[in-house]
């Protein structure tokens, strides 16, 4: 995390001294909680890169999952209009909520309205399945064969892909879902992401 603001950016409530965080899943968008910080409670943010509230309750700086193990990495923190509310988008290490809910915001559930973002859960799947490598699925049997099995895998797909364009959309997309999950597959046999995919098209992007 490069952090964009120091503790004298923000305007703290001269009653209390705190300031509202709003946290949100830096990929799926999702809004997981709201907390408060104090100057001293946004300088371990900032120093830790893991977010660190000020619990009114117990009057000290407490770091969410600091029990629980579910802790928030800062990715980036940008204040408001007024520099006086904060949101703080962050990478969670399991669920946010105590109740062992993704979001302490559970009311109702969590809609993306952005299909793409199914691409970031089933590569976390991915992940965990090359962890776990539970006996009788096709993506461990995968990881197990190793680099090069993964590699003719993606290439077989992408020639069947290049005959399926050739036949109808149907056939196309077929092929291509199997060369894309393929794809994310080798990639995690990498320990690369799609992410890192992107990154590269956007170094590569020259606008207009």
């Amino acid at each position: 995390m490069t952090p964009t603001l120091s503790v004298d950016d923000i305007v703290y409530n001269p009653a209390d001294g705190l300031v509202p965080a709003v946290v949100q899943d830096v990929k799926s968008r999702q809004v997981l909680m709201l907390g408060y910080m104090n100057r001293e409670a946004v300088r371990a943010t900032l120093d830790s890169g893991k977010v660190t509230f000020y619990s009114r309750s117990k009057k000290r700086l407490w770091m969410k999952g600091e029990s629980s193990g579910n802790v928030l990495k800062v990715v980036r923190i940008q204040k408001d209009c007024d520099s006086d509310a904060l949101l703080v988008e962050a990478d969670p290490v399991g669920p946010t909520c105590h109740t062992g809910e993704t979001s302490c915001f559970h009311e109702y559930p969590f809609e993306s309205g952005d299909d793409i973002s199914f691409l970031n859960d089933l590569q976390e799947l991915l992940y965990e399945r090359k962890e776990k490598l539970p006996e009788g699925s096709y993506t461990s049997k995968m990881f197990r064969a190793g680099r090069d099995k993964l590699a003719q895998k993606v290439g077989e797909e992408a020639v069947e892909t290049v005959i399926a364009a050739k036949n109808s959309r149907d056939e196309l997309t077929y092929e291509a879902s199997d060369l894309l999950f393929h794809l994310m597959m080798l990639l995690t046999g990498e320990n690369m992401k799609l992410e890192d995919l992107v990154a590269e098209l956007k170094k590569r992007h020259k606008p207009g």
